[in-house]
Order: C-alpha cells, then structure tokens, then sequence
C-alpha cells in the first residue's frame, strides 16, 4: 500500500490508477490502447501520462518501435504501485464504479475515514491540503455512491460526523490490504 504522500499524488489525476492498473496488468501500455479502453480524450490522455512519467512510475520505452512493443513501461516505483492500482480497479468494478465516478480526493478521504468516523474538520486536517470547497464536493459525491453516510450528532449546535459504509469499507480494504 502507497503511503499517505504517495496516495494523494497518485490521486492527484482522476486517471492515474486505472491506467497504472492497465500498465500493471499488461507489463506496459500503448497510447492508443489506453484511450481506446477507458475512452480517454487524447489530451486528458497525454496529460495522465506525463503525470505518471512526472511521478516517476512510467517511463517511455526505449525499445519502442516495434508495433507490438509498448510505448511506456513501469519503472520499479510503477511495478510496486501497479498490483495495488490493479486491486482497487477491482473493487471498484465490483461495486459498479466507473473509473470516473471518483475524484481526486475520494480514496484519500475513505482511507481516512476506514479509521472511524469523523468531523469535517478533522478530515479537512487529515487531508491536507484539500481545500474546503474540494472537501465537501469529494464528500457529496461519495455520499451520492453510497459509499459515506452521514449522521448529525444530537446537541447544540448539531454535529455533521462521517462515516464509511459498507461499500466504502471494500474500497478500502482493497485500497489499504487489512
């Protein structure tokens, strides 16, 4: 499992995990296969890529040129993080995600939360630096995919706390192995 650092940049780019796992799974990857099978637009594609080549877990091919070569390659930083991008894929096909349905705050903020239930402000320091407004949009979305409920404590004035549901906590356990 990628440390807390490690986590945020590798979710720093909506498609940064999927096409790990597709690199992972493949031992490499073309372009033009990666934007045909998660229906990338070619710059959204580009952008991912140099992301991950930036982070250092892909690197351009040097024997690319052969058609059946592909054109970039983990790097021994990528072959430690593809088995675990290629576990969350999965959970997340197993609970009818698409890879698009999280944002770049959504696994961060479920790992925070498989520690127990917490304040908004709690979660704001946790995930540093997220914005506020980054914040409440990951929590809408993951409350719309059921993967967050959130209850308001009983006093004055009430407490919004968040917690995982069972959904979330497979994403997580996938996303942290216990």
């Amino acid at each position: 499992m990628p440390t807390h650092d490690e986590l945020i940049r590798l979710c720093a780019g909506r498609w940064q995990i999927p096409l790990l796992a597709l690199a992972s799974a493949g031992d490499g990857l073309r372009f033009a296969e990666a934007v045909r099978r998660l229906g990338l637009a070619r710059g959204v594609a580009r952008a991912s890529f140099d992301a991950l080549i930036e982070g250092g877990w892909l690197a351009r091919n040097p024997g690319h040129g052969h058609p059946l070569r592909p054109e970039y390659v983990l790097t021994p930083e990528g072959r430690a993080a593809g088995p675990w991008c290629e576990a969350v894929m999965r959970a997340r096909d197993a609970l009818g995600l698409a890879p698009d349905a999280l944002t770049r705050w959504s696994l961060p903020l479920l790992v925070v939360l498989g520690d127990g239930e917490a304040r908004f402000g709690t979660l704001a320091e946790r995930l540093a630096p997220v914005s506020p407004r980054a914040l409440s949009l990951t929590l809408k979305a993951a409350l719309a995919e059921a993967l967050v409920t959130r209850a308001l404590q009983d006093s004055f004035p009430p407490v919004a706390v968040y917690a995982l549901t069972g959904r979330g906590g497979r994403l997580v356990e996938a996303a942290t192995g216990r």
